[in-house]
């Protein structure tokens, strides 16, 4: 298992791993987070955190998880396939429909091989990507009984922003011409934007939001070996064809929780799918935040508002 997390564990919050397969016996990693305390008579609302696009269960899925232990929730943090300690080959391909899936893989392992949860009772965080993930999860999947999204990223969206029809076909050329070359390699094009090492600084006069992505990833702050801030080039021709909040109405009557930064780049992800969701939902907006706020900052990031958005609906 991968070690490297980015926030202490608090004395009183037990961490374990665990590992299960997803409907195409992928195996899957993830952390359970859970007070020592809890009565092992009794059974708990569940939170499962999603790590950003491209983030892992060590960043700030660990932040979330720790945070609502503390406040007596059972979590589950963990790594999507090809990603992390998950499984999945070759590594960094990204695919719209698994990484809904293991969503779902995670509320079926919680729900048969958990004493401690109540099945009943189980909600959802999505960070960044993961907040498109769990809100397309939560579509079909009703057993999600909440779902909070915090900078929420809509990749499907993302991957044909701001391209007109003619640069967006030429965008699919590209890759499509792009998948003879990596037949021919026998390996996908990967150009990582985070290596190995912590840097000291983000480089002067990097344009936003990549100088953004490199204050989190490339520094001390989030840095992680496992996230290196790219995925397999030809990942994004899924994620053009693929709309994933096509059925976001079909949510209601189970709420939604958005959250983002005033001064996040990503705001308008969730101020789009707010038009869109029916009732109840709620967009709350943090005060003086960026979009990476929300991945670590405890001074920015409402648990007590999470935790009671989760109280009152789980």
């Amino acid at each position: 298992m991968s070690g490297g997390y980015i926030y202490p564990l608090s004395k009183e919050i037990t961490r374990r791993h665990v590992r299960f397969v997803n409907r195409f016996r992928m195996a899957v990693a993830g952390d359970i987070y859970y007070r020592n305390d809890l009565d092992i008579s009794k059974k708990y609302p569940t939170l499962i955190v999603g790590a950003p696009y491209g983030g892992v269960k060590e960043q700030g899925p660990c932040i979330y998880a720790d945070e609502l232990a503390k406040r007596g929730f059972f979590v589950l943090t963990f790594d999507q396939s090809f990603m992390g300690d998950s499984e999945g080959e070759p590594r960094n391909v990204s695919d719209p429909s698994i990484f809904v899936e293991n969503f779902s893989a995670c509320i079926d392992y919680l729900g048969v091989k958990e004493t401690l949860v109540n099945r009943e009772k189980i909600g959802i965080i999505g960070i960044c990507g993961s907040g498109g993930f769990a809100l397309s999860c939560a579509q079909s999947d009703t057993r999600v009984k909440a779902i909070c999204t915090c900078s929420m990223y809509v990749m499907s969206d993302a991957a044909r922003l701001n391209m007109d029809k003619e640069a967006l076909y030429a965008r699919k050329e590209q890759l499509s011409k792009q998948r003879w070359i990596d037949f021919e390699n026998n390996k996908p094009s990967l150009h990582p934007a985070f290596g190995e090492e912590v840097i000291d600084k983000v480089p002067e006069n990097m344009p936003e939001p990549a100088a953004e992505w490199m204050r989190f990833y490339a520094l001390k702050r989030g840095h992680h070996i496992n996230a290196i801030g790219a995925f397999t080039d030809t990942s994004d021709l899924s994620f053009i064809n693929f709309d994933l909040l096509s059925h976001i109405e079909e949510i209601s009557p189970r709420p939604i929780l958005m959250i983002v930064g005033d001064r996040a780049h990503s705001r308008f992800f969730s101020e789009n799918v707010y038009k869109k969701a029916l009732m109840p939902k709620e967009l709350y907006v943090v005060k003086d935040a960026e979009h990476i706020d929300l991945y670590d900052r405890i001074d920015r990031i409402p648990f007590d508002k999470i935790a009671d958005f989760f109280q009152k609906n789980l």
